[in-house]
């Protein structure tokens, strides 16, 4: 990899001394006159540059050419030269790299060592991954006691690897233990635990990996239509109109306690909303709640009070919350909230016909899913120009014969739950643009496909009755629950051990390969230095008169 510069390119002279190494030799030449005063004779055939030490304050290259002509250039022209990339300062280097995505930046690292290192160890690792699934979990502490801290790179293969597995083979764990329909599914993944709710008011915890029942809680009286959760709190809304919370207790296996007795304090209620609770979402700071009295209240986690209310027209379905946005759907529309002033950003007039009742959102905040009544789902691109947000729609699928209840996003997968009993799985990473060079400050992170053009779902899970109601996604699991009272976990875990066992044995046969290739050119290159050895005897044979074939031979015999 080179970069080459015309002749006619005009740079500073503080410029090129920067370029250029210290330990190149330069020429002078006569100012007044075209010729270069040099001593010296270029050699034909000889295509390389010579340098000769002259005084800094003027500096011109020699070039030597085929023909022998020496060519000189002054110091404010940069000339013919080729430079190699490595060749320049780290920090410029970093620079350039920072412009890669994902995947330019690991064949970049295969070229050299320096390459290597430095896109090995770049910082865009860490914006590649936090941009695709956030900050990871805390790192994983081994049997010896030592935590496995790997590095950016390492966290991003291993993530990208993972999402691929989707499209293996699975297993499907049926969890019972709901008497009636569920409604509300929550997948934690960094705990592995599974919390579910519905109809019979009754919280359940459930272990991720062997799908068997931990704990669950006593009824609250009334259906249960969202649960929400994280290492610290576990919330659960009903149709009375009240939020349950429980606090993690320290110490505890699994993080909560349903049925705490001892502690009073790790169980408590908050009311504020006049009607049922149909959403919830957690952050850092605050709770978010969104209710079929038409309004999204924000409460603070360590108050526990609510401090600010965001009203709308129609009753209120789904919300994501990102960063200082909230979106939130209401009725057929959509509409984003800035949570800081408690400003309306932008509305999605009719995003659906019907009711929109699922949104998704990426981890940037940028894009946007929709699912509603009549069973499409829409992806929509958030972007601010001068102070004004827009929301442009980028693709439609309609995978679905029925309503569409319920989305979950971790990329590049989108999964939606319908009322038809089928899971979608949607692949969204090639509608989005991944190289950065292409962005820019206010440049649109999605491609202009049209929706001719725009790929159906990559997969269709069946296998339920009818009416999905809820579904998560998250490490190699698919969560869902409906109508039928069971919750269903779609493992894909063996095609993960089946496409590394795969990719090991590709490794196998590369190694093989290049040592077959290897070992051959060796043969061959024994081979050529033997016929080297035949023809040069031949020729010397050939000058003494004596041909080395049979018939010259048995002719001298016979003479």
């Amino acid at each position: 990899m080179e970069f080459e510069c015309p002749p006619s390119t005009e740079v500073s002279n503080r410029l090129v001394e920067l370029l250029l190494d210290p330990g190149i030799e330069i020429a002078e030449s006569n100012p007044h006159t075209n010729k270069t005063e040099s001593h010296e004779t270029a050699k034909p055939g000889n295509s390389k540059p010579e340098y000769v030490r002259v005084d800094n304050s003027k500096r011109v290259s020699k070039f030597q050419s085929k023909k022998g002509i020496i060519t000189s250039y002054h110091s404010d022209v940069v000339v013919d030269y080729c430079r190699l990339l490595s060749d320049l300062p780290l920090a410029l280097i970093s620079e350039i790299l920072n412009h890669l995505d994902p995947k330019e930046l690991g064949i970049v690292s295969c070229v050299s060592t320096i390459f290597h290192r430095l896109a090995f160890e770049h910082h865009a690792w860490k914006e590649f991954y936090c941009e695709r699934w956030g900050l990871p979990a805390a790192p994983v502490v081994l049997d010896s006691g030592v935590a496995d801290e790997k590095s950016w790179r390492e966290l991003f293969v291993e993530r990208e690897f993972r999402s691929k597995t989707f499209m293996g083979r699975y297993s499907i764990d049926v969890l019972y233990g709901h008497t009636e329909a569920v409604r509300t599914v929550f997948l934690l993944a960094s705990a592995k635990l599974i919390f579910t709710s519905g109809y019979d008011s009754v919280v359940r915890m459930w272990d991720m990996e062997d799908g068997l029942s931990i704990a669950s809680s006593r009824p609250l009286g009334c259906t249960i239509r969202a649960v929400a959760a994280d290492r610290r709190l576990l919330i659960a809304g009903g149709t009375d109109g009240f939020i349950h919370c429980w606090r993690a207790v320290e110490g505890s296996p699994h993080l909560f306690e349903l049925r705490s007795t001892k502690n009073q304090n790790t169980e408590f209620r908050l009311w504020g909303h006049d009607g049922p609770i149909t959403s919830f979402a957690l952050d850092l700071t605050r709770i978010y709640s969104g209710s079929w009295d038409m309004t999204v209240r924000l409460w603070d986690r360590y108050s526990l009070k609510c401090t600010q209310v965001l009203r709308h027209s129609d009753w209120v379905w789904d919300l994501v919350p990102h960063d200082t946005t909230v979106a939130i759907s209401s009725g057929p529309d959509v509409y984003v909230w800035d949570t800081n002033n408690g400003t309306l950003m932008t509305i999605i007039h009719n995003a659906h016909v019907g009711n929109t009742y699922a949104l998704a959102r990426s981890h940037t905040g940028d894009f946007l899913f929709t699912g509603g009544d009549d069973g499409a789902i829409h992806m929509y691109e958030i972007m601010n120009d001068h102070d004004e947000t827009k929301a442009w729609k980028i693709a439609t699928w309609i995978p679905h014969n029925g309503p569409v209840y319920s989305l979950a996003f971790e990329f590049p997968w989108l999964v939606s739950a319908s009322s038809d009993g089928k899971l979608a799985l949607i692949d969204v990473k090639k509608l989005l643009r991944t190289s950065k060079h292409a962005l820019g400050k206010r440049g649109r992170r999605a491609k202009h496909l049209h929706q001719s053009t725009v790929e159906p779902p990559q997969r269709m899970l069946h296998g339920f009755k009818s009416n999905l109601f809820s579904v998560d996604v998250g490490a190699d699991r698919i969560v869902c629950g409906g109508e039928e009272g069971v919750v269903r976990i779609w493992n894909f875990t063996q095609a993960l051990e089946i496409e590394r066992r795969a990719r090991a044995l590709r490794g196998m046969r590369l190694e093989n390969r290049m040592r077959r290739r290897k070992l051959q050119a060796e043969v061959s290159n024994k081979s050529g230095r033997n016929d080297q050895c035949s023809v040069a005897a031949a020729k010397k044979n050939s000058g003494n008169g004596i041909w080395p074939n049979k018939r010259g031979v048995s002719g001298k015999l016979k003479a």
